[in-house]
């Protein structure tokens, strides 16, 4: 009996060690697929202009920068609103809701912005970064066979990563964040993969939420330039007007 034990502890233990070097080895593959880990290092600073269609037409702009700031606006009618990480704190400009002035977010509330910030993502050191990655095996997009990657991040959140078997691209991401209790599910899809600086990002997203189904969005992006000039008091939260 202890013989048949310890047998079965060690075949867990093997498949387990399974698991995980295959886990490693789609990531490494994801990020060579995307241009290699080099290549994702060396930009430093990275702006996206493109359309987005939430049942009415917008424009949208994103820019990042190493270490961790990012901003964003959405502009419709002649508004903007803006939301931005300055890589310690978050916030945002709401003309929509009333808002002109500038005014400091939640730590709840710029969750989303905080995680996007990471230039690299969550997969490139990831164990530097407290990320834990488990590979789960087959699944399919819209009838597409695809490698299933949970990631677990530092904070607790979870990102299923979906990898085109072909490319090792993401196809697919779903997120779920873990707030005051409750559950916050969003996912994207990708596509239309474009190389900029010898790194490949999608130029078409759809973004949906699954606590609101009517909350849908389809971004076109136009343009993507990498390691354009930006001074870190972009990301800065501007004073307000008296």
């Amino acid at each position: 009996m202890r013989f048949t034990r310890v047998v079965i502890v060690g075949i867990l233990s093997l498949a387990a060690a399974a698991t995980a070097q295959t886990a490693e080895e789609l990531v490494a593959k994801n990020l060579q697929a995307r241009g290699g880990v080099d290549k994702i290092k060396a930009i430093n600073t990275l702006t996206m202009t493109g359309k987005a269609y939430v049942g009415i037409d917008a424009q949208v702009s994103q820019e990042n920068k190493r270490a961790d700031m990012i901003r964003q606006n959405f502009t419709v009618q002649g508004m903007t609103q803006v939301q931005a990480y300055d890589g310690k704190a978050g916030w945002q400009i709401s003309p929509f809701n009333g808002r002109k002035d500038p005014e400091l977010m939640g730590e709840d509330d710029y969750r989303d912005l905080m995680e996007e910030a990471d230039i690299d993502g969550p997969l490139v050191d990831y164990q530097a970064k407290g990320n834990k990655v488990e590979y789960l095996g087959h699944d399919t997009v819209d009838g597409d066979d695809a490698y299933e990657l949970k990631v677990t991040l530092k904070n607790g959140d979870i990102i299923y990563y979906y990898l085109d078997p072909d490319t090792y691209l993401e196809i697919k991401k779903r997120k779920q964040q873990f707030i005051r209790g409750s559950v916050r599910e969003s996912e994207l899809d990708l596509g239309s993969y474009k190389q900029v600086a010898g790194v490949y990002y999608p130029f078409s997203i759809d973004a949906s939420s699954k606590d609101n189904p009517g909350d849908h969005a389809r971004y076109s992006i136009d343009k993507i330039e990498a390691n354009v000039p930006l001074d870190d008091s972009f990301f800065k939260m501007p004073a307000t007007k008296k």
